[in-house]
C-alpha cells in the first residue's frame, strides 16, 4: 500500500456515526438485512469495467501527473460544423474517480461522441500535490488543462457530479470565454455554485458533516501514517464500508455490485485528500460565474434524496442560468449516475441534441444577421425512474417470498 492511505478507520468512525443517525431515525437492523437482500436480488453482477481507445497522462501546471482516458465514438460520429467530433468531458466528484461514469460513457460512446474523462488530483490513478493544491480553483485550472491538451479545438459538452460539476464552474470564472465560444451544452449532475453549506439533507446529513469536520480532521491526522492499523480496520470493516456508502449515496436500492463500486472508489481516496477538499468546500461560492453558460444548452439534475448537495444548491444554478432545465428525480440519492443510469443517460443525449442544434441555429443567425430569441424560462420537472422502480418492487417481493419460504 502506497502513502496515500485508505480511510479504514474513518471507516470505524462513520460506522459509529451512522449507527447513530439509524437509531435517531428509527431505521431498525431487519430493515437494513431487507434492504441489502434486495440489492443482492438487483445484482446481475456486471463487469463495470471499460477499455478506453487511449490512455494519457496530462501534467497539470504545479507538475502534478492527470490520469485521462479517451474514448473514440462507436459508429458514424456526430460531428460540428468543421467536421471535428463533438467531445463530452466528464469530470468525477469527492471521492470518486473517472469510474463513476462507466454507464454514461457507454451510452454517449455508442451514440457517437467522443469523451473525455479524467480523474481529478489526488483521486483514481492521478498523481498527489501540495496540500494547499486540493481546493476547487487548482481543480478548475486542471480541467483547462486537460481540455487543452486532449480537445484544443472543436464543440465541447461537459458534465459534472458533485465535485466535478464545482470544478466545471471554477473553470468558467478563469475563462468565461472558453465556455461561451466552445461550450455547446453542460450537465450539473448534483452538485452546487457555492452559497450555501453542504449536507443539508436533515439528520444524517448534519452528521456526516459533523463527524468530517469536527472529529475527521484531527482523527485523519493522528492516523495518516500508521499504514499497518489503516490496513488492519480496512479489511475488517468492508461491510459497515459498503453499508454506509450505501446509505449516505443513493435514495433507493442499487444492485450490490454498485454499492460496491461506488465503496471501493471512496474508500481509496488517501485520508489527507478526504479532508482538505472538505475544507475546500466551505466558503465555497461561484455563483457569479454561472453566467457563463447562459448560450449553453443546460442541465441541471439531482435527487430528492440527495443529502450531500439537495435540490436547494440546483435551484441557485437554475437561477444563475437563464433556460436551464432543472430535473429532480424522485428516490434518488447523491449518486444519481450509478443508481439511475438510464434515466441520466436519455436526459444527456437529448441535451446534446439540443445543443447541436442550438449551435447550428446560432450559426445561421450570425451568418445573417438575425437576433437571437429570448431564453426559454427555466423548467423544473419531477420524474420517477418507472423502471427502476418496477425493478425494485420486484426485486422485494422475490425477497420476501424467499424469506418466508
Amino acid at each position: 500500500m502506497s502513502e496515500r492511505q485508505r480511510p479504514g478507520l474513518l471507516a470505524v468512525g462513520l460506522t459509529v456515526a451512522a449507527a447513530g443517525a439509524a437509531a435517531a431515525v428509527g431505521v431498525a437492523l431487519e430493515k437494513l438485512v431487507e434492504h441489502r437482500r434486495v440489492e443482492d436480488a438487483l445484482d446481475s453482477h456486471e463487469d463495470y469495467r471499460s477499455i478506453a481507445s487511449r490512455e494519457v497522462v496530462v501534467i497539470a501546471a504545479d507538475g502534478v501527473p492527470l490520469h485521462v482516458e479517451i474514448d473514440d465514438p462507436e459508429g458514424e460520429p456526430v460531428l460540428d460544423a468543421d467536421g471535428r467530433p463533438v467531445t463530452v468531458v466528464f469530470t468525477h466528484g469527492y471521492t470518486h474517480s473517472l469510474g463513476c461514469w462507466v454507464f454514461q460513457r457507454r451510452a454517449l460512446r455508442a451514440a457517437g461522441y467522443r469523451l473525455v474523462l479524467w480523474d481529478q488530483r489526488a483521486h483514481g490513478k492521478s498523481g498527489t500535490g501540495d496540500v494547499g493544491s486540493y481546493s476547487l480553483d487548482q481543480l478548475g485550472r486542471d480541467l483547462h488543462t486537460v481540455i487543452d491538451q486532449t480537445t484544443p479545438e472543436g464543440d465541447l459538452a461537459l458534465v459534472g457530479h458533485s465535485m466535478g460539476g464545482m470544478t466545471m464552474i471554477a473553470l468558467a470564472e478563469q475563462d468565461p470565454q472558453l465556455v461561451r465560444d466552445r461550450c455547446l451544452a453542460a450537465a450539473f449532475v448534483a452538485t452546487s455554485p457555492g452559497g450555501l453549506p453542504v449536507a443539508l439533507g436533515g439528520l444524517r446529513g448534519a452528521v456526516a458533516r459533523t463527524f468530517v469536520l469536527r472529529v475527521g480532521s484531527p482523527l485523519l491526522g493522528k492516523v495518516g501514517k500508521r499504514r499497518d492499523l489503516v490496513e488492519s480496520v480496512l479489511r475488517g470493516a468492508r461491510g459497515a464500508q459498503v453499508t454506509i456508502t450505501d446509505r449516505f449515496s443513493f435514495g433507493s436500492p442499487v444492485p450490490s455490485s454498485v454499492a460496491e463500486l461506488t465503496t471501493d472508489m471512496i474508500f481509496a481516496t488517501p485520508l489527507d485528500v478526504m479532508t482538505e477538499f472538505v475544507a475546500a468546500f466551505d466558503g465555497y461560492d461561484k455563483r457569479a460565474a454561472l453566467a457563463a453558460f447562459a448560450g449553453a444548452q443546460v442541465l441541471v439534475f439531482n435527487g430528492d434524496k440527495d443529502i450531500l448537495t439537495p435540490p436547494a444548491h440546483s435551484d441557485l444554478i437554475v437561477e444563475g442560468i437563464p433556460g436551464a432545465e432543472h430535473v429532480v428525480l424522485e428516490d434518488a440519492g447523491h449518486v444519481i449516475m450509478l443508481e439511475h443510469p438510464d434515466v441520466l443517460n436519455s436526459l444527456l443525449i437529448d441535451l446534446l441534441q439540443r445543443g447541436r442544434t442550438a449551435a447550428d441555429q446560432a450559426r445561421d443567425r450570425s451568418s445573417t444577421g438575425a437576433a437571437a430569441p429570448a431564453r426559454p424560462a427555466n423548467v423544473r420537472r419531477r420524474v420517477t425512474d418507472i423502471a427502476k422502480r418496477n425493478e425494485v418492487d420486484k426485486a422485494r417481493r422475490a425477497t420476501k417470498r424467499r424469506h418466508h419460504a
